[in-house]
């Protein structure tokens, strides 16, 4: 049972992960945090494993994972049999996912810089090769 010594409030808790008050109330109604036990006075009453949940939520949208991703990587967590091969499974695809991307902004930063280096910077605007290659109807 939880006391009120180490029991923490939304907005503790918040400050103490360093997410928003109202990021706590939306993973909540996502499913990635379990609804808190209420006080008699209705405010959310969270305890320290909240804390560590919040934690790793934000650990793994920093590293690209969406929400979805997240609530398989909580669930794969509890799984002794199979948890760390999913887990395993997930990163890869997450990391595929950004070598991919990464290919993606790189053909995209090629392109962008050499339209930069084709434009003289000044002149009319309908022989700029960048407007051109922006208003190309042909694509």
């Amino acid at each position: 049972m939880t006391t009120a010594s180490n029991s923490l409030t939304i907005g503790r808790i918040a400050s103490t992960v360093g997410v928003a008050i109202d990021t706590i109330r939306y993973y909540e109604r996502e499913g990635l945090l379990p609804e808190p036990r209420r006080r008699a006075s209705g405010y959310r009453e969270y305890d320290i494993g909240a804390v560590a949940r919040l934690r790793f939520i934000r650990r793994a949208k920093d590293l690209g994972f969406t929400l979805d991703e997240i609530r398989e990587l909580l669930a794969l967590s509890s799984d002794r049999a199979e948890g760390v091969s999913g887990v395993r499974e997930r990163a890869q695809s997450r990391l595929d996912a950004i070598d991919a991307r990464i290919v993606e902004l790189q053909r995209v930063r090629g392109g962008l810089a050499d339209l930069i280096d084709a434009c003289p910077g000044h002149g009319a605007p309908e022989e700029c090769p960048i407007l051109r290659a922006l208003s190309d109807v042909r694509a």
